[in-house]
């Protein structure tokens, strides 16, 4: 699959990978039976750049999203065209947005199970 990432996707992850924004970020993400764009587990955050073929598979998106969202994530999302015709927008916007997730730290995910004693 890293072989067909797109354009803006390719773009996104050099500004998303070796913890640029202070947060590690995985790509091509399994979750579920979902793969996402972007992940990050310490934020519960997924990111999504949507092309094209996203107009084409909105119900298909809506129960993707709604699976995402009851496993505890938050799901940010970009179009291809801002990506490629405003980055400093979405990366500025991302940093924000990061910024302002609370962590719980020393809890684990809500759908991931207990800590251990």
């Amino acid at each position: 699959m890293r072989a067909n990432v797109f354009m803006p996707e390719r773009i996104m992850w050099k500004f998303l990978r070796n913890r640029q924004l202070g947060h590690k970020f995985r790509r091509q993400h399994s979750v579920g039976d979902y793969v996402v764009d972007f992940y990050c587990g310490e934020l519960y955050l997924v990111i999504e750049i949507d092309g094209k073929v996203h107009d084409e598979t909105a119900i298909r998106d809506s129960v993707r999203e709604n699976f995402l969202r009851m496993a505890g994530l938050s799901i940010k999302r970009y179009t291809a065209q801002q990506v490629n015709n405003d980055l400093d927008w979405v990366l500025g916007d991302l940093k924000e947005y990061c910024d302002g997730l609370s962590v719980a730290t020393g809890k684990p995910h809500p759908s991931l199970g207990t800590t251990s004693p």
